[in-house]
């Protein structure tokens, strides 16, 4: 059975890190990290391709996050800095098996809290 289990939320203050980590139970050959702020829609923060070599990220969280993967340990992360009070979600790890396409696979999710 495939899992996507994602570890490193937390509630921080303004400005603060945290780095999510996701431990695939298989191999995947690209990972996404969305998030869902309550009342809101799942929306799309980073992802990365199986290299590592391509990576995208959503305008609101551009220079300030940072989404890798250790295709050895079959784990992607997302390093947060400076976070903010909007960034207050729950964050998902999503995979799927082929380069282009839905996210077939998704994490139970990790709750971030951001305070001012």
């Amino acid at each position: 059975q495939v899992q996507l289990v994602e570890s490193g939320g937390g509630a921080v203050q303004a400005g603060a890190s945290l780095r999510l980590s996701c431990a695939a139970s298989g191999t995947f050959t690209n990972y996404a990290w969305f998030r869902q702020a309550p009342g809101k829609e799942r929306e799309f923060v980073a992802a990365i391709n199986w290299s590592g070599t391509s990576t995208n990220y959503a305008d609101s969280v551009k220079g300030r996050f940072t989404i890798s993967r250790d295709n050895a340990k079959n784990t992607v992360y997302l390093q947060m800095n400076s976070l903010k009070p909007e960034d207050t979600a729950v964050y998902y790890c999503a995979a799927r098996r082929v380069p282009i396409g839905p996210y077939n696979y998704w994490g139970q999710g990790t709750q971030v809290t951001v305070s001012s």
